[in-house]
C-alpha cells in the first residue's frame, strides 16, 4: 500500500474527470467509465477505496475527436497528452493531465507528467480467435519495447539483465514503436465489428459492442457521469465475482515516486542519471 493520503489525490482526479464529462456532453462525445473505476461505480457508488487513478474509455471515432481538438477544449491547467501529439510519450493510449501538477509513477521509468486521467480508445476486433491471440502477441511485444526503450536498463544492475533494455535503445525508436503500436489497435476497423476490443485490458477487454452500448449515467462520487450500458455483463467478464471485495493483499494501489499538487510538471527537473543518458525517452 502507499505511504501517502490518497483522498486529496482522488478528489484532484475528481476534478480532471468532471472536466472530461462536462467537455465530452458539450461536444457530443461518447466516453464511459472503465475497469476499476466503473467496478467503483457500482460497488462504491464512487473510488474504490485504495484505487489512485481514474480509467475512462472512448470509441475510436470520440476518442480522435477528443484528441484533435483537447487543446481547445480543454480549460487551463488541463490537457491531452497521447502518442500522435507528442512523439516523445511513452503511452499506447491518452491521458489527461493537470499540468499544474507533477506525478512520476516509478523510479526506473523516464515518464514525467501530471496527475492525470487514462483513457482508452475502444477499437474494432476480429471474431477469428486465432488472429485475436496473433494481434495481441504483436501489440504485447510492442508494448514491451516500448518500455525497455523507456525504462532505467540498469535497475536490476549493470550486468546481463541491462542487455537487452541497451539493445532496444539501440535498435528501436519510441516513434517507430508507437507506430507499430498504434497501427496494431487501428487495424480491425470498428465499422461493421460486432467485437470490439479496450487493448489496455488484454484480451478480456473483447466483448460484444452491445456490452458498451449507449453510455448510461450512473452516480460517481455524488455526481452522474457515463458507465456502460450493460454493466453486470462487462463487469463479470473482467473480474468475475465483482461485487466480493478482494483481501488486503489483493487490494492494488500505486506507490508514486514523486507527487507534487503545486509543481507543474515542465518545470520539474529530472535528475534520474538514465533519463539525462536518453533524452529522447522522456516526455
Amino acid at each position: 500500500m502507499a505511504s501517502y493520503d490518497i483522498r486529496p489525490l482522488q478528489l484532484r482526479i475528481l476534478e480532471i474527470l468532471l472536466v472530461i464529462d462536462k467537455v465530452c456532453r458539450e461536444h457530443g462525445l461518447r466516453y464511459y467509465l472503465a475497469a476499476g473505476t466503473m467496478l467503483g461505480a457500482v460497488r462504491h457508488k464512487g473510488f474504490i477505496p485504495w484505487d489512485d487513478d481514474v480509467d475512462i474509455a472512448m470509441p475510436r471515432k470520440d476518442y480522435d475527436m477528443l484528441m484533435q481538438y483537447g487543446r481547445e477544449w480543454l480549460p487551463a491547467p488541463y490537457e491531452a497528452l497521447f502518442a500522435e501529439n507528442n512523439p516523445d510519450y511513452p503511452g499506447n493510449f491518452a491521458k489527461v493531465v493537470d499540468s499544474s501538477t507533477t506525478l512520476i509513477e516509478r523510479a526506473h521509468h523516464s515518464y514525467v507528467g501530471g496527475i492525470y486521467v487514462d483513457v482508452f480508445p475502444i477499437d474494432g476486433m476480429t471474431s477469428n480467435k486465432l488472429l485475436q491471440h496473433i494481434h495481441f502477441v504483436r501489440y504485447s511485444f510492442y508494448k514491451k519495447i516500448i518500455y525497455l526503450i523507456c525504462r532505467d536498463p540498469y535497475k536490476h544492475g549493470h550486468g546481463p539483465s541491462s542487455w537487452l533494455p541497451l539493445l532496444c535503445r539501440k535498435v528501436f525508436t519510441l516513434q517507430g514503436t508507437q507506430a507499430k503500436l498504434l497501427g496494431l489497435q487501428r487495424k480491425y476497423s470498428d465499422r461493421e465489428r460486432k467485437l470490439s476490443v479496450d487493448h489496455d485490458i488484454g484480451m478480456r477487454g473483447i466483448m460484444d459492442k452491445s456490452i458498451y452500448g449507449t453510455p448510461t449515467e450512473i452516480l460517481f462520487e455524488g455526481h452522474l457521469l457515463y458507465g456502460v450500458e450493460q454493466a453486470d455483463r462487462y463487469l463479470s467478464q473482467l473480474y468475475e465475482d465483482y461485487m466480493t471485495i478482494p483481501s488486503g493483499e489483493k487490494q492494488r494501489q500505486h506507490n508514486f515516486y514523486y507527487l507534487d499538487y503545486n509543481l507543474p510538471y515542465r518545470q520539474y527537473v529530472d535528475t534520474r542519471d538514465f533519463v539525462k543518458d536518453n533524452p529522447s525517452a522522456v516526455l
